[in-house]
């Protein structure tokens, strides 16, 4: 077979990983591997170039990814998509292999319903594909968070403050709830809970009335202005306050092995599903064991995995 493999989206801590785990499969069952720059975008800009061994050597550690990535919303539009069609017929390709989120997924969708063969890869820090239990950079990711937010407890339990820490996660509440959970927060705000601003600005008075020398409020992105709450906690408190944003530090960094090795089973497993000829799904991971399920029903697919967490939260804050 002629594979093509992108990286599309917000880039993810392993998806070099997952690239090598592709090209390396592929070889080693005789096919031929493209890599596409700069996802969907260049996939219509022809920027298609055949994969050896050597082109994915030293890149298992590695953060970002080396095919580079690009959002492209007009490939919403038919005709758009058309040349990425004509791109692929050009150069021969028999199926593409697509690493991203739900917006990857959705292209993936798009060129499967024009007849082209593709297989979605889960990679997105958010851990927001509900088809796998983790997603490709989740894992780098709340290592960075809980790294970040064990050094934020430092100072904010030597200078007495309270801490409001933003992490990524728009729609998905893992990041927050693992991190909080990890690190020991006193309060996890997620698109799930929302805020109460109120109970959280009496509660944390409250504590600073019962002499709780100093306080963590880790808080999902797009919830509020963090800097404007930090203020109101601390003009009603008591607690002196301070906000931070981990923003985009939270996407890059060396993967843990589990990154590394996730992506590499995924890789690898797309390569498989593709010589089964199936095609037109993501593939994903369920209690450890590696599944797919059509692109349709993965994009349709809400997750429940967040519950018993936030029952842990309940119990334990």
């Amino acid at each position: 077979m002629r594979i093509g493999v992108l990286t599309s989206g917000g880039d993810a801590p392993g998806m070099n990983a997952a690239i090598r785990a592709v090209v390396r499969a592929g070889l080693s069952n005789g096919d031929q591997v493209f890599g596409i720059y700069d996802g969907y975008r260049g996939l219509i800009e022809g920027k298609i170039f055949e994969f050896t061994r050597k082109d994915v050597s030293e890149i298992l550690n590695r953060g970002g990814t080396i095919l580079g990535t690009a959002r492209l919303p007009e490939f919403a539009y038919p005709q758009v998509r058309e040349l990425a069609v004509k791109q692929l017929q050009k150069n021969d390709i028999d199926a593409l292999i697509c690493i991203g989120g739900d917006g990857t997924y959705t292209g993936a969708l798009k060129l499967t319903e024009m007849g082209i063969k593709c297989i979605g890869v889960p990679g997105t820090i958010d851990n927001d594909i509900a088809s796998s239990d983790f997603t490709i950079g989740f894992s780098t990711a709340l290592n960075t968070a809980c790294d970040a937010i064990d050094k934020l407890r430092d100072t904010s339990s030597s200078h007495q403050r309270c801490s409001i820490i933003e992490v990524m996660g728009r729609h998905c509440p893992d990041l927050a709830l693992y991190s909080g959970l990890c690190c020991g927060a006193e309060y996890i705000i997620t698109s799930k809970t929302g805020l109460d601003k109120e109970k959280l600005l009496a509660d944390l008075k409250k504590n600073r009335l019962q002499g709780r020398k100093h306080a963590i409020v880790v808080i999902s992105e797009n919830l509020c202005d963090v800097y404007s709450l930090a203020k109101e906690v601390e003009e009603y408190s008591g607690y002196e306050c301070r906000a931070t944003i981990l923003g985009y530090i939270q996407r890059g960094g060396t993967p843990t092995p589990e990154d590394r090795l996730l992506a590499s089973r995924l890789g690898a497993y797309a390569v498989d599903l593709l010589h089964q000829n199936i095609s037109g799904v993501a593939c994903g991971i369920h209690e450890n064991k590696l599944k797919y399920v059509s692109l349709k029903e993965a994009l349709l697919m809400e997750s429940d995995r967040d519950l018993s967490l936030e029952e842990l939260v309940t119990k334990i804050q």
